[in-house]
């Protein structure tokens, strides 16, 4: 069994430590539009939240069988496509954050 490399610590949400474990993302979704093509504006119970976002920390990695870990396919700042209903969502401050599984994350928005 090979010994697990430490994650080191990331930053968000303007100072807060946050480290998602294992194969977790932390996730900043995307503002909903306020208003329609047309011009009509929408309230906050009509509006769609976007299952689009930019991952703000990762974890160390999901632990394999030999006791490796799974090196991630994203990485911080990536602009994400997801799951509409995936994840658990909080807040850290006035930042609205979601945390998720990484197999989640359907593409990497280029």
């Amino acid at each position: 069994m090979t010994k697990n490399k430490k994650c080191d610590d990331t930053s968000c949400c303007k100072g807060t430590k946050l480290q998602p474990l294992g194969d977790r993302v932390v996730i900043r979704r995307e503002t909903a539009d306020e208003k329609t093509k047309g011009g009509l504006y929408l309230p906050d119970t009509a509006k769609d939240k976007p299952a689009r976002g930019t991952v703000v920390s990762i974890g160390c990695g999901k632990l394999l069988d030999n006791g490796t870990r799974a090196p991630f396919q994203i990485k911080e700042g990536d602009k994400v496509l997801f799951i509409s209903y995936a994840g658990e969502e909080f807040k850290i401050g006035d930042d609205e954050l979601l945390l998720m599984r990484e197999s989640d994350v359907l593409a990497i928005i280029g």
